[in-house]
This record gives structure tokens, C-alpha cells and sequence, in this order.
């Protein structure tokens, strides 16, 4: 099969994938995704996820975030760490990093620590304009606050994704509103209540990414509990049912936009 489906948010060096990670590889290439982007978690995250871009160059590629979940009471030593990390790609010329990320705000588990979690996506949004790169929005339960904080950065040519857009259709016209920023659309699109498809209606589709978030929100066909890139291919085809198209136009159009984002 022809590799030319995008995988633009997983997670392969998750413990979930300990024992198979290169396999679940070989299987999402196997299924036609032909591009595996890394968005990193937190410090300890960082070797195993470019251990496994040194197995497959030109198939999995890393970015570096930390997301706002994983911030420790004092999380500036951890966001030092990861700056380092960048500086050190760019200084080598490696430039190996496509993203920033993932990053953003999270108030379902824990609203306590928004302040703190604000602090953590704004400081990583200015890495991603000093760098060039795109920064990889994760967004729980703060549309609001994620706003507030975009609203800051308006004029200054930012680009990057709302990671796993779950939001309604009046939700993706306010994100639209930020012109850099795509909608990386995953399993929820194939869920029963799923408000995603009505919101596609009014997201152009050079702005659509597909995404996994593996080993988390396996797509509604498949029955397992662990989410692979291999399984992409349900939300493609869902994605196509939507668009009412050919899952070709699919992958030509969201890799395409893939290819433009990240730079891959």
C-alpha cells in the first residue's frame, strides 16, 4: 500500500508500546501512514522518543513540549531542560525537532494550577515563534482560557495545531479565527456523539490534520484498548464520508497539509 497517510500526533514511546513499539511502527507503515510526528510529554520522555526516531530517520519525527498535565510544582527547571534540548538541535544544525509541543491548558482533572499551566503554553508559544516551529495546542475543558491566551499572540505569525479538536462547530469558527492554526482531527470523529463531524462543515479543509494520539481515543470500528497509528485509516475514511470524497483525496489533502505545517 501506498504510504501516504500523516500521522501528526502520537506517542510510540509511550510505556503502553514498551514491548512492540517498533512493530506498531512496521504496522501503521503497513497501513499506508507513511509519516509518524512525536509530540514530546515531559523531560523523562525525551530519550525514549528520539531513541525511536533514531530507528526509524524519515519516518518518526520528534518535537519538544511539555504538556500541562506533567508540570511539577516548580516546572521552570523542566521547561530549562527542554529549551536546552532545542538550542542545542539548532546550535548542531540538526534541526531535528518539527514542533513544539504538546503544550496547552488542561483544567478537566485539576483547575488549581491554571495560572501555572498558562505560564508553561506561553513561554512554549515563544520558543515556537523564536524557532520557527509549529506549537501543538492540547486543550481540555479550556476553550476560553486557550483564547485568552491566543489573543496575546495575535500579528505575530504563529502556526500550529489544536491537537485532537473535539469542540462544536461555533467552537471551530472562534479557533479559525487564529489563521496559523489547524485542527488535528482524531478518533472522536468516528464516536457516536461526536460534535466533531458537524464541525467540520465549517473548517476549510487546508486546515485539516489526522491524527491518533496513540495509544489514547482508538477510532469506534476497532475493539481494543490500545490506540496504533495503523488504526488512522477509520478516521480517514470517516474523514471521507464527511468531505464526501475518496480516502485518496483524504490523504492527498491532510499530508499536504501535514508536508506544510511541520515542514516534513
Amino acid at each position: 500500500m501506498k504510504r501516504s497517510l500523516v500521522d501528526t500526533h502520537c506517542h510510540f514511546y509511550d510505556e503502553a508500546f514498551l514491548q512492540d513499539a517498533d512493530q506498531a511502527v512496521q504496522r501503521a507503515l503497513d497501513a499506508g501512514i507513511g509519516k509518524l510526528l512525536l509530540p514530546n510529554v515531559n523531560v523523562h520522555t525525551l530519550e525514549p522518543m528520539l531513541s525511536l526516531c533514531d530507528r526509524w530517520p524519515g519516518v518518526c519525527f520528534p518535537m519538544a513540549g511539555l504538556h500541562p498535565e506533567d508540570l511539577e510544582a516548580d516546572f521552570k527547571p523542566q521547561l530549562e531542560v527542554l529549551k536546552n534540548v532545542l538550542d542545542a538541535d539548532r546550535a548542531s544544525g540538526a534541526c531535528r525537532f518539527v514542533g513544539v509541543g504538546e503544550t496547552g491548558l488542561d483544567l478537566h482533572w485539576d483547575t488549581t494550577r491554571l495560572d501555572d499551566q498558562i505560564c508553561s503554553l506561553s513561554i512554549q508559544i515563544e520558543w515556537a515563534l523564536e524557532y520557527d516551529l509549529p506549537v501543538v495546542i492540547h486543550s481540555r475543558d479550556s476553550h476560553a482560557q486557550i483564547c485568552e491566551v491566543l489573543d496575546r499572540f495575535r500579528g505575530t505569525g504563529l502556526r500550529g495545531v489544536f491537537h485532537c479538536f473535539c469542540g462544536t462547530d461555533a467552537e471551530a469558527l472562534r479557533l479559525m479565527e487564529y489563521e496559523g492554526m489547524m485542527f488535528g482531527i482524531g478518533g472522536v470523529l468516528t464516536y457516536r456523539k461526536s460534535t466533531v463531524p458537524q464541525a467540520l462543515q465549517v473548517i476549510p479543509r487546508d486546515r485539516i490534520l489526522l491524527e491518533t494520539d496513540c495509544p489514547y481515543l482508538v477510532p469506534a470500528p476497532v475493539h481494543v484498548r490500545r490506540n496504533e497509528s495503523a488504526f488512522m485509516v477509520h478516521t480517514a475514511q470517516a474523514l471521507a464520508g464527511n468531505w464526501a470524497c475518496s480516502p485518496e483525496e483524504v490523504a492527498e489533502v491532510t499530508s499536504a497539509n501535514a508536508a506544510r505545517l511541520f515542514r516534513i
